[in-house]
């Protein structure tokens, strides 16, 4: 799945940071925590790498 938004990618840049524990869970809020709680490792990466050239 691709961000849809420059703010969604990094909401999953933030989840993705969580999953790999180098970020503490209780610092995610809003959409990131949502995406931590409920995406995979590969989901985050997949929409944390979308290039900034496929977000309108």
């Amino acid at each position: 799945m691709k961000a849809q938004s420059k703010a969604q990618q990094q909401a999953a840049g933030a989840a993705l940071s969580a999953k790999r524990g180098d970020t503490n869970v209780s610092e995610l809020e809003g959409a990131s925590k949502d995406m931590y709680d409920s995406m995979s490792e590969d989901e985050l990466e997949e929409m944390a790498s979308t290039s900034h050239d496929e977000i309108d």
